[in-house]
C-alpha cells in the first residue's frame, strides 16, 4: 500500500482550476446581457466629455458671478445655514471669489479634454468627478437630476476600461503596424462570430444602474393618479417655463400627449429588457429610449439630463451596432478606427490579438479590476512577488466591494424616493424627494411659474426690473423667456417655495447689477394653475421678499 501522501498544493489547485471556470462559465453566461463592447465604452467616454465640457462652458462659466461667488444669490454664509455638510466638502466653497471659482472650473475644462482624447483616462475621470461633485455641491438649487446622474455614472466609469478604443491612451504605446495588426484581427474575429465585449462588476453595475433608474421611474409613475390617468404629459406640457423649441407647439395637441404619457410609461416598465433582452430586441428597446430622450430635448428645458442619459444608453448597444457604425464610417473615409489598438485603464497595453481591442478579460487589466481578477500583465508581477500579490487582490477586492456597496445604496436611495422604503421622520424632510430622479413623478407640477421682480425708484415709480417696463401679473406669452438662462431657471424652480432668508441674497443681488436707480426690490412669485388643457382661474401672486438696496 502506499501511504506517500499527496501534496497540499494539488488539491487547493483542483479547487482554484474549478473556482476559474466556474467563474469564466458565469462570465460567459452573464457576457450577452452584463457586458460592453469596447468601441460602445469609448463612444461613452466621448459622448460624457462632451457633456462634461457643454456643462462646464455654456451653463456653468456663464453664471459664475451670479451662482458660485459671494456676491451671488447664494453666498457660502447661507450655504452654510441651509446645507452644512455640503459647505463643509464642497473645495469651491473655499472661496467666495469669482476668479477662484473660475480657476477651477478651468481645470475642471482640462480634465474633461483629457477624457475626451482618452489620456491618462482614470486620472480625468477621478478629478472630474471630484470638481464636478464639488461645484453641484456650491449651489444645489442650480442642478437637477441630470447632474446627479452624471456624476454618479463618473464615479462608474473609474471601473470601466473607458480608453478601450478611440484613445491617446490606446495607441500610446503601439506602432502604426500594431494598429492595423489589431484592426485586421477585429476583422477576422467578427466574421469568425467572436464576442469580444467585456464582462466585468464594473460593466454589470453601470448597466443595472440605468435600469434601476428606469425601474424606479416606472414605480412612481404607476404610484401616480396623474399618470395612470393620462393627464401627466399633457399637463406638464401646460408648464410653460418647461417647453422650449418644439415644445409650445406640441403642447396643442392633447391626444397626442395622452399618447405618450402611456407609451413613456409602457417604454419604464419594459426597461428590464435593456439586460434580459438580447441582439434586436435589446437593441430595439435601447433606441426607442433614446428616441424619447432625444424627443425630450427638443421640446423641453431639461439642461443635460437627456444627453446623459442617451451617453449611458450608447453601453446597452451589442456588437453588431457597432460594427454597421464601423462599417458605415469607413466606406465615408472617417477616421474612426484610428484609435483601434486598445489599452487599460492605467495606460497599460492590451493583447493586440483581442480584435476590438479588449476581450472579456480585459475588465481585468484595469489597474483596479471591476472583477476582482488580475490581468495577464498583473499575474507575472505577482508570481514573482508575492507581497505585491496580496496587496494587488486586497485593492481589488476593496474596489470591487466598493463598487457593488455604491450601487447598493443607490438602490435604496431610488427606492426611498419612491416611497418603497419608510424612513424615519427625522430623515424624511423633503429634500430626497426633491433630488430623486422620478422626474415629473408622482406628482407632476400643477401651476406653471415665474418670478416678477418689482424696483421702486428714487423717484419712487414702480418698474418691472427684468426689462424696464410696467409691473405686470399676468401669464406672460412664453414663461421660458423670463428666465435669461437654463440656471436661473433652475435656481427659481427649486427656491420657489423658499423663506425670506433665501431670497435676501437675491435681493441684493438685484439692487447690485441694476443699471437703474432702484431704493427698493420686491420679489414676487407668480403661479399660474393649469390642467392638461391649459390654464385654469387666474394668475396667483405671493411676495417672497422686499428689501432696500
Amino acid at each position: 500500500m502506499d501511504y506517500r501522501m499527496t501534496p497540499p498544493w494539488q488539491p487547493l489547485s483542483t479547487v482554484g482550476s474549478r473556482y476559474a471556470a466556474a467563474r469564466d462559465s458565469l462570465r460567459e453566461r452573464g457576457t450577452p446581457h452584463l457586458g460592453i463592447d469596447p468601441r460602445a465604452l469609448g463612444a461613452f467616454r466621448i459622448a460624457l466629455a462632451l457633456i462634461l465640457l457643454a456643462d462646464l462652458l455654456v451653463y456653468r462659466l456663464r453664471g459664475v458671478g451670479a451662482f458660485y461667488t459671494d456676491a451671488g444669490v447664494l453666498p457660502r454664509s447661507t450655504l452654510g445655514e441651509v446645507y452644512p455638510l455640503l459647505e463643509a466638502v464642497s473645495l469651491h466653497a473655499l472661496s467666495g471669489s469669482a476668479w477662484v471659482q473660475t480657476g477651477l472650473i478651468a481645470v475642471a475644462v482640462c480634465a474633461a479634454v483629457c477624457l475626451l482624447v482618452g489620456y491618462r483616462t482614470r486620472a480625468s475621470t477621478g478629478v472630474s468627478v471630484v470638481l464636478l461633485a464639488s461645484l453641484y455641491a456650491r449651489n444645489p438649487y442650480v442642478i437637477n437630476g441630470g447632474n446627479t446622474i452624471l456624476v454618479a455614472f463618473l464615479l462608474v466609469s473609474l471601473f470601466l476600461p473607458l480608453d478601450a478604443r478611440w484613445s491617446l491612451g490606446g495607441s500610446r504605446h503601439g506602432d502604426g503596424r500594431g494598429r492595423e495588426a489589431a484592426d485586421r484581427g477585429a476583422d477576422a474575429e467578427r466574421g469568425a462570430g467572436i464576442d469580444r465585449r467585456i464582462c466585468s462588476v464594473g460593466t454589470a453595475v453601470a448597466l443595472l444602474t440605468l435600469v434601476s433608474i428606469y425601474a424606479a421611474n416606472a414605480v412612481s409613475k404607476y404610484r401616480s393618479d396623474a399618470w395612470m390617468s393620462g393627464v401627466a404629459v399633457p399637463r406638464i406640457f401646460q408648464l410653460g417655463e418647461f417647453t422650449v423649441g418644439l415644445g409650445p407647439l406640441v403642447s396643442e395637441h392633447a391626444a397626442v400627449l395622452a399618447a405618450v404619457n402611456w407609451l413613456w410609461t409602457a417604454l419604464l416598465s419594459a426597461s428590464v429588457l435593456l439586460v434580459v433582452a438580447t441582439g434586436r430586441l435589446r437593441t430595439g428597446v435601447a433606441l426607442a429610449f433614446v428616441s424619447a430622450h432625444l424627443g425630450m430635448a427638443a421640446t423641453m428645458r431639461l439642461a443635460v439630463f437627456p444627453y446623459v442619459m442617451v451617453s449611458v444608453l450608447l453601453l446597452f448597444l451589442p456588437p453588431r451596432v457597432w460594427d454597421l457604425v464601423e462599417t458605415v464610417a469607413s466606406k465615408l473615409r472617417v477616421p474612426f478606427r484610428s484609435g483601434a489598438r486598445t489599452a487599460r485603464s492605467d495606460g497599460g497595453r492590451a493583447d493586440a490579438g483581442s480584435g476590438d481591442g479588449v476581450s472579456s478579460d480585459a475588465g481585468r487589466g484595469d489597474g483596479v479590476s471591476s472583477d476582482g481578477e488580475p490581468g495577464d500583465a498583473e499575474r507575472a508581477t505577482e508570481s514573482a512577488s508575492p507581497a505585491k500579490s496580496r496587496a494587488r487582490r486586497g485593492i481589488r477586492v476593496g474596489a470591487t466591494l466598493l463598487l457593488v456597496g455604491f450601487f447598493l445604496a443607490l438602490v435604496w436611495w431610488q427606492a426611498a424616493g419612491v416611497g418603497l422604503v419608510d424612513l424615519p421622520a427625522s430623515e424624511s424632510t423633503g429634500e430626497l424627494s426633491e433630488g430623486s430622479w422620478s422626474f415629473f413623478a408622482p406628482n407632476p407640477p400643477d401651476a406653471s411659474g415665474w418670478y416678477v421682480v418689482r424696483g421702486t425708484l428714487e423717484s419712487g415709480d414702480a418698474i418691472d426690473v427684468r426689462d424696464g417696463g410696467a409691473v405686470a401679473y399676468d401669464r406672460p406669452p412664453d414663461a421660458a423667456e423670463t428666465y435669461p438662462t437654463t440656471l436661473w431657471h433652475q435656481f427659481g424652480f427649486r427656491t420657489k417655495n423658499a423663506g425670506e432668508s433665501r431670497y435676501r441674497p437675491v435681493a441684493s443681488y438685484v439692487c447690485e447689477r441694476s443699471d437703474r436707480d432702484l431704493s427698493s426690490v420686491t420679489v414676487f412669485h407668480v403661479e399660474q394653475p393649469v390642467d392638461p388643457d391649459g390654464p385654469v382661474g387666474e394668475p396667483q401672486v405671493e411676495e417672497r421678499i422686499s428689501a432696500a438696496c
